[in-house]
């Protein structure tokens, strides 16, 4: 698959972050035309735990391939893991292609306040809680939560282009990956797992 020509990639986001960093991870695999679209998730709007997290993403890349009958559907899907030592916000990416084939990677995780996570249990959006903290609306859609964090250093725009490169290791290396599990038997598989994989 590396170095294939042209492709249709569809990215389960109008988030122009999404969307702008699926656009240049992708060049690692085809010369993509990237198109955002709108599709459902099928998990709470703020994900709590891995599952639910890979779970969302999983489902945006298949219900984007579907939309427009692409080559590739790529979903990205942000939450926040609770560990024994501090609550973490990570990014999961799922990469669809035609035969359904899935291949998973998640960014960096940064820490949570744990103050907030009263909130988050109660499925108030990460991005809502930050907006309000910082007064800035549009958070999720420009630097992210990290960026204000980390005073730009770190983006979201970056979070989510690492996720999507995770994702696209097995697909740049196939000569030592063996072949992607199909959709059907990853969705069995994360219904079963509970709140890990």
């Amino acid at each position: 698959m590396v170095g294939q020509g042209a492709c249709l990639v569809a990215v389960g986001s109008s988030n122009p972050v999404k969307v702008n960093a699926v656009r240049r991870a992708i060049r690692l695999l085809c010369l993509a035309d990237v198109h955002g679209v709108e599709v459902e998730s099928g998990i709470p709007s703020q994900p709590l735990g891995l599952r639910e997290i890979v779970l969302g993403a999983v489902n945006r890349a298949v219900n984007a391939l579907r939309k427009l009958n692409a080559d590739y559907g790529v979903g990205v899907e942000a939450g926040v893991i609770e560990t024994t030592i501090e609550p973490l916000e990570l990014q999961a990416a799922a990469i669809v292609d035609r035969e359904e084939r899935v291949t998973i990677g998640l960014s960096q995780a940064f820490p949570v306040p744990r103050d907030w996570m009263s909130k988050l249990r109660e499925r108030i959006e990460l991005g809502d809680i930050a907006s309000r903290i910082t007064r800035r609306a549009d958070i999720g859609e420009r630097l992210g939560l990290i960026g204000y964090l980390t005073g730009g250093h770190v983006t979201r725009t970056d979070l989510t282009y690492n996720a999507v490169v995770m994702a696209l290791v097995p697909r740049l290396n196939p000569s030592l990956y063996t072949q992607a599990p199909r959709v059907r038997e990853v969705l069995v598989k994360l219904e079963k797992g509970g709140q890990s994989l």
